[in-house]
């Protein structure tokens, strides 16, 4: 067998059109191919390369970590150097009360136990989210996801869970003294770059604190500098009760973490203890990716910038009149096109042309973009030539 068909058989598959490219290594913005072809990587891995592949103040942690050692025992029984520093840099870029980390594996497993604390804080059942959303796959995440056809063939899922309107101020109504927790993206990823509006977020925010209800932010997509500023809740300024992130928070290793106050996260370890429990969660060698990761996107990367590169692309395409609309806050778009079948053409053409784009799971009409905020300007015309490029030679 080739190296083709072992991928295809060996390595179970999620998608019947894989892209197939055979990568040898990847820096920058950039990956390459063993054929030697550079491929220009504007979805960041799907919003987890932020600051580029290999990030050399990254690769030094990792190699420092490596040489102390690796996993030593399961999460939260011993005090270990990357573990805390990774909680106290990221604790000490969030406001009060975000002032307790629990690092996890990934985005789901993030998401998975901040609807068990809520429901642990609260004692109650019902949890809310939004119509549109994408929480993650497994079955809590899935649960609380919006796109029906995704879930379907699962279910059953987690009962009890109601469905509101993004950013409709009536379906506030419908988080009550039954809720246990509202979970929603500040900016929804899948469903095509929706941005909340701040007065949706205010008066979400009044409605949890009157009912109770723990409000719960998901920024796994849309965090860690990829709307223009660290966190995408800092447009509004409105705090959630318990934030979960995930994707570009390692650096490009895998990790997740939710984050709280220490009143409520405390609640974790009795009644009963170990109320969530993992064994890779916090791995010394991902923490010192991700205390890097933290110290690159506060120290190097300028916040202000990124909107302007997001602007200065923005601009390129929205002259070409196959664009319906252009959804974007800092570096993360989504462009409507007329079909499903003109967005494939759109980012089949532009993979030949070596550039990668992506698409959405649940908003098949539109393509979407997310570059490293590291994209210098001259990064962003190219970039944009190549999709003016393959949108000029649709049939």
């Amino acid at each position: 067998m080739n190296r083709r068909d072992n991928f295809l058989t060996l390595q179970g598959q999620t998608n019947p059109f894989p892209f197939l490219i055979d990568v040898d290594y990847a820096k920058g913005i950039y990956i390459y191919d063993k054929s030697g072809k550079a491929y220009m990587d504007m979805i960041s891995g799907v919003a987890v390369n932020n600051i580029g592949h290999n990030h050399p103040r990254v690769v030094e942690a990792l190699k420092q970590q490596i040489d102390k050692h690796l996993h030593i025992m399961v999460y939260g029984e011993f005090i270990q150097d990357s573990q805390l520093g990774f909680a106290k840099k990221l604790s000490a870029l969030l406001p009060t009360p975000l002032d307790c980390v629990y690092t996890v594996n990934s985005g789901t497993e993030a998401n998975e136990a901040a609807l068990k604390l809520a429901k642990r804080i609260t004692g109650r059942s019902e949890m809310v989210a939004c119509i549109g959303a994408y929480h993650g796959s497994t079955h809590g995440s899935l649960s609380v996801s919006s796109n029906e056809s995704k879930k379907s063939p699962f279910r059953p899922l987690l009962p009890d869970v109601r469905f509101i309107r993004y950013n409709s101020l009536e379906d506030l109504g419908l988080i009550t003294e039954r809720t246990a927790g509202v979970i929603i993206e500040p900016v929804q990823g899948d469903a095509g770059v929706r941005i909340a509006s701040t007065e949706y977020l205010e008066k979400l925010r009044d409605r949890c604190t009157e009912t109770g209800a723990q409000l719960i932010f998901d920024e796994i997509q849309c965090g860690m500098g990829r709307t223009g500023k660290l966190f995408a809740f800092e447009h509004s300024g409105v705090i959630p009760d318990i934030l979960t992130l995930g994707k570009a928070l390692g650096g490009g290793m895998p990790i997740g973490a939710f984050v709280s106050s220490y009143t409520k996260m405390k609640q974790l370890s009795f009644d009963p203890i170990l109320g969530h429990i993992t064994t890779f969660g916090g791995h010394p060698v991902v923490c010192a990716a991700g205390a890097a990761c933290l110290d690159v996107l506060t120290q190097e990367v300028d916040y202000l910038e990124v909107e302007a590169k997001g602007k200065k692309l923005e601009e390129l395409l929205s002259r070409h009149p196959a664009i319906q609309s252009i959804r974007r806050i800092g570096l993360m778009f989504a462009i409507d096109m007329e079909s499903d079948l003109i967005v494939a053409k759109i980012v089949e053409q532009c993979l030949e042309d070596g550039l990668i784009t992506f698409w959405f799971l649940s908003h098949p009409y539109s393509f979407r973009l997310s570059p490293p905020l590291t994209i210098s300007w001259e990064e962003i015309q190219q970039a944009g030539e190549v999709i003016l490029k393959a949108m000029d030679n649709l049939p």
